[in-house]
């Protein structure tokens, strides 16, 4: 193969993993299956690793596989896997299609800065806070960016057509409810949004070189790739033509060498030198070894280590979460099932937002500081917006960081991720002596049902053994501004008592720990 065709190759695999990637967030009918999705997000770095480090499952090592790539071929992950890097590269391509003088050029590295947040991230993490990596993983961002500013517009158009086709009688399109806009989970990746597209507008993949603690870490380990990008010195008259298309400034061509901790592997620069003076070959030669470098080397492996060895020898301790203020309320966030509980979810969870859009009741929402500042965007159960299917298993499938363990529907009928509890002094069957008993009629499991109170009415009672906190009593009460029924967050998830068993009288352990 032609050394040329390299980019050619790499659009072709970029531009299939972003459009996958991003169908998966905006996707309505749930089209792909879940082993689909697991296969398209096994490589994506961070989810990967925590996965890998939280569960210890070796399905889960597509970030090792993608470490194994980088020392052979290069930032290969950045240029074609990556969905944030390929957005960068679709909105400098455009942006220089605009202004067909915008040119690249050589720039240092902001070594200082870069290395910096790497190490400021793995510290973050030692000291269990993912708030670095909430905030800059890649994917993450494009998640929440998909999620929250690209499928609100498809399911607007997709309910546009909707209304369009049925004047002629067609049906093609079938309209989508979307029930709530929380305003923060937009503001954020829109400011990101806007951020990214003037970075890569003006100064090509400096987010991935400079501010990206993946970018970064690859870039480390790229120095000794086996396969480099090359300049003959004797073919190269430093016409600068390869520079001027190189997204990540790393071509010197007064100095005739490549940067490659900065090259992402786009090869533009391969397709433009007229002298045929840049070679992608292998080589065996390493970067000249300093003082300074070799102490840098020191400091982020050691960072590393020690990063390993408490992910996999530290025990899960139970986190302090702020209280609420509402009169009535979980005082504690409500991770969805198969989180096993508020430690795991806000330790593991990235905040890619997938979840959320694969929950068909939309129950899911974007958190701003339930679980803390660490767990800024983490999704948890919005039981005003809606309620948790009882057979739904839909966000477990999806997690790709293992934030949310697959549950099948058996399991996740038993998972009690909370216990409902009743203020009477708010029912109106109290207040207004009428009737009502909405809770008692969507709860799943009759853990809420009736009882007599006064006359003829009837007053809701809750039995927390076989309650599995699926809020279906808390959204459907009517009361405003406070519910009379609410839902109390478990810190660790439980085991209900099977509604089928409840006339048993049976003793149940309810500080069992969650056992998946």
């Amino acid at each position: 193969m032609k050394q040329k065709y390299l980019k050619f190759l790499r659009i072709i695999i970029s531009l299939s993993f972003f459009l996958l990637t991003g169908f998966l967030f905006i996707d309505l009918k749930n089209t792909l299956s879940f082993q689909f999705t697991g296969s398209l997000l096994f490589f994506q770095f961070i989810p990967s690793l925590l996965k890998f480090l939280r569960l210890l499952s070796f399905t889960a090592v597509g970030f090792f596989i993608v470490i194994i790539l980088t020392v052979m071929f290069g930032r290969v992950y950045c240029s074609s896997v990556c969905p944030l890097g390929t957005l960068q590269d679709i909105i400098s391509f455009f942006s220089r299609k605009i202004n067909k003088k915008k040119k690249f050029k050589y720039t240092k590295a902001h070594s200082l800065l870069r290395h910096g947040i790497l190490v400021l991230t793995i510290i973050f993490f030692i000291s269990g806070s993912i708030l670095f990596i909430n905030l800059l993983d890649p994917y993450s961002n494009f998640g929440r960016i998909s999620t929250n500013l690209f499928r609100p517009l498809y399911i607007l158009a997709n309910n546009l057509f909707s209304k369009g086709f049925e004047w002629f009688g067609s049906y093609a399109f079938s309209p989508f409810p979307y029930k709530k806009v929380n305003a923060i989970s937009i503001l954020f990746p829109l400011t990101f949004l806007i951020v990214i597209f003037w970075l890569a507008a003006t100064k090509g993949r400096l987010y991935c070189n400079t501010i990206c603690p993946i970018g970064s870490l690859l870039g480390f380990i790229s120095k000794i790739s086996f396969f480099k990008i090359q300049i003959s010195h004797e073919a190269c008259n430093s016409c600068s033509l390869c520079a001027s298309v190189c997204k990540s400034s790393c071509i010197n061509p007064i100095e005739k060498n490549v940067d490659m901790s900065r090259c992402v592997g786009c090869f533009n620069c391969l397709t433009v030198c007229k002298k045929d003076a840049l070679k992608y070959n292998f080589t065996s030669s390493l970067p000249k070894k300093t003082e300074h470098s070799q102490g840098r080397r020191k400091v982020l492996l050691s960072v590393a280590g020690l990063s390993l060895a408490k992910v996999l020898l530290a025990q899960e301790n139970i986190t302090k979460f702020k209280t609420g203020l509402s009169n009535t309320g979980s005082k504690l966030p409500i991770s969805p099932p198969g989180s096993k509980g508020l430690h795991h979810f806000s330790s593991t969870c990235t905040a890619c937002h997938l979840c959320v859009s694969a929950c068909p009741t939309q129950v899911l929402q974007p958190s701003l500081f339930e679980y803390g500042l660490a767990g800024m965007l983490q999704p948890r159960m919005d039981f005003h917006t809606n309620y948790c299917n009882y057979k739904c298993t839909a966000c477990s499938h999806v997690c790709p960081s293992g934030a949310i363990i697959p549950l099948i529907e058996e399991e996740k009928k038993s998972v009690q991720i909370g216990i409902a509890k009743f203020e009477k002094k708010n029912c109106v069957v109290y207040v207004n002596n009428t009737d009502c008993g909405a809770c008692s009629e969507h709860c799943p499991t009759k853990a809420v049902h009736m009882i007599s109170y006064i006359n003829d009415l009837v007053i809701p009672e809750v039995n927390p053994e076989i309650c599995v906190g699926c809020g279906a009593c808390e959204h459907a009460c009517p009361t405003q501004p406070y519910k009379a029924i609410y839902v109390e967050s478990n810190v660790i998830h439980k085991i209900a008592k099977s509604p089928q068993r409840n006339k048993q009288k049976e003793k149940v352990d309810l500080n069992a720990d969650f056992p998946f």
